[in-house]
């Protein structure tokens, strides 16, 4: 444009070994950070997990053994496993349907879905618990229906897979949410122009972009679904060897003062947590590489 002033390209801001940084600060100033931070974790995440690992081998492996092997221990464990088979496929389910209604189609009501979407990640895990007591419970909205069926619900499997369900159901939908909008509607709109239905549209042009996506978040709700506490812990009415999940034998081990066994249940969620982060890890670098 006539009159303009052209602009100087501005240089580089330069490190001792020639490489771009994105501050001006001294170097020292990163070093403190990355020591504050690394501080921080081995405080609240390397030290207690090394003293969980601890404690259950303190007594020797025949001890550690014995408290995964007892019987409460793995109806605990077949319990925790069966809860996270259940309900893992269904928040699959569930949150790749609302993510794809959500980001392709556009209706009234859009905003209210995805703030319910969200919602568990606002209430506590026990008030969760409690309002399915207040409907399915002996007292509840829904249990003299229930009790004149024979059917029960709370403090059996179906209340614990139901509050697992409503504790985990985000996890799926908020991973595949932000990427589909990322992605748009042009592949889809495309692939409609050519006479595709709706079905094939969804198996060889979304489902392929979002795998990776939808794997993390399935990832992450089998996760949360074994390791969930407070909402199971109000439904599953602790009894031992029918409904205790792995976090609530611990629980109760702990309070009975077999704290060696307590730590070996621990230590095999732990073993299931870094499993599950050793798979996120290696699945985030598939996707990258991809790229």
């Amino acid at each position: 444009m006539a009159g303009s002033i052209p602009l100087s390209p501005v240089p580089p801001v330069k490190t001792g070994r020639g490489t771009n940084r994105a501050t001006t600060e001294a170097p020292w100033v990163k070093w403190l950070l990355i020591g504050l931070a690394s501080l921080v974790l081995i405080w609240l995440l390397i030290l207690p997990l090394a003293i969980v690992l601890m404690e259950a081998l303190k007594q020797g492996w025949g001890v550690y053994i014995a408290a995964l092997t007892e019987p409460d221990a793995m109806s605990a464990l077949k319990l925790t496993l069966l809860v996270a088979a259940i309900t893992v496929p269904l928040n699959t389910i569930f949150g790749v349907a609302a993510a794809w209604v959500i980001t392709k189609f556009q209706f009234k009501g859009k905003g209210l879905m995805i703030t319910l979407i969200d919602l568990p990640f606002s209430i506590s895990p026990v008030v969760g618990g409690l309002i399915f007591v207040l409907v399915f419970g002996s007292n509840g909205w829904f249990g003299p229906w229930l009790s004149e069926h024979d059917i029960k619900i709370i403090f059996a499997l179906p209340g614990i897979v139901i509050a697992t369900l409503f504790i985990t159901f985000p996890f799926v939908a908020r991973e595949l949410i932000p990427l589909m909008e990322d992605q748009g509607i042009r592949e889809e709109e495309a692939a409609v122009t050519l006479g595709a239905s709706g079905w094939r549209i969804f198996w060889s042009v979304t489902l392929p972009n979002i795998k990776w996506g939808l794997l993390y978040g399935i990832i992450l709700c089998n996760a949360r679904a074994m390791g969930e506490f407070g909402a199971v812990s109000v439904v599953s009415g602790h009894i031992r060897g029918e409904t205790n999940t792995l976090p609530l034998h611990v629980e109760i081990l702990y309070n009975e003062y077999q704290f060696s066994a307590s730590f070996a249940v621990a230590s095999l969620l732990l073993i299931l947590a870094l499993a599950t982060l050793l798979l996120k890890s290696w699945l985030g670098h598939k996707a990258v590489s991809e790229k």
